[in-house]
């Protein structure tokens, strides 16, 4: 159970809500691990918990017929998951899978629900965050379509060092691959090209970037647009 203030304040969503309301949370938000690889919600599955990274990251992905999966947002230190409970949806249209470890918290569903719809500056704070997830779908669908795996790579990577505050993420071409709903061999090709222009190090699953404002330039206009 959290009893400090100190370890819930490292998510932004949860940091900004006035103190009242905060504390009426305070004793029903646990501390979970977000461990890599790790399905928080299944498609049409039900949205039990709301979870809050700290420096972890989690993939909202969808899946296709041919069970091909693509990510379609990100979720990190900004806000939480299972926003549909907000919308009168008890089930989850998208997979939610850990795809960045760190700590963070998690609440039952029906706890903040309840407080979501007293109305108050919870009700406000999470329609704003709703309103932002959803131009990041958009904004993510129209790069998937109109832009270079390069340009892909880079507002990919700048939005997950957004939220861990790290430069060095630990994932595998594959996992790049499925988020970007592209080949292996493609992502393989992104990062080699964003290697050779000094802008990342790329290493067995490793990715350490070494100039944030040279990646900045190279991306697509999608990142500022998301990130906005």
């Amino acid at each position: 159970m959290v009893t400090s203030v100190k370890t819930t304040i490292r998510n932004r969503l949860l940091a900004g809500l006035p103190d009242s309301v905060y504390e009426r949370l305070l004793p029903h938000l646990e501390h979970f691990a977000f461990d890599h690889g790790k399905v928080l919600y299944e498609i049409a599955a039900p949205i039990k918990y709301c979870y809050f990274p700290f420096d972890a990251v989690v993939s909202l992905v969808t899946q296709m017929a041919d069970g091909k999966i693509v990510e379609v947002a990100l979720v990190g230190n900004e806000g939480l998951t299972g926003v549909a409970l907000f919308l009168g949806q008890k089930t989850s249209a998208e997979r939610a899978i850990v795809q960045i470890p760190n700590g963070g918290v998690r609440i039952k569903a029906d706890v903040i629900l309840k407080e979501f719809e007293l109305g108050g500056e919870l009700h406000t704070a999470l329609l704003r965050y709703l309103n932002s997830l959803l131009r990041q779908v958009a904004q993510t669908a129209a790069c998937n379509a109109a832009h270079t795996i390069e340009e892909r790579l880079s507002r990919w990577l700048l939005m997950c060092h957004d939220r861990v505050e790290a430069d060095q993420i630990n994932l595998t071409q594959e996992f790049i691959a499925e988020m970007l709903g592209t080949r292996r061999a493609t992502v393989n090709v992104g990062a080699i090209n964003l290697q050779s222009a000094g802008l990342i190090q790329y290493n067995r699953g490793r990715i350490r970037i070494i100039d944030r404002a040279g990646l900045e330039g190279f991306s697509c206009e999608c990142y500022e647009a998301a990130k906005s």
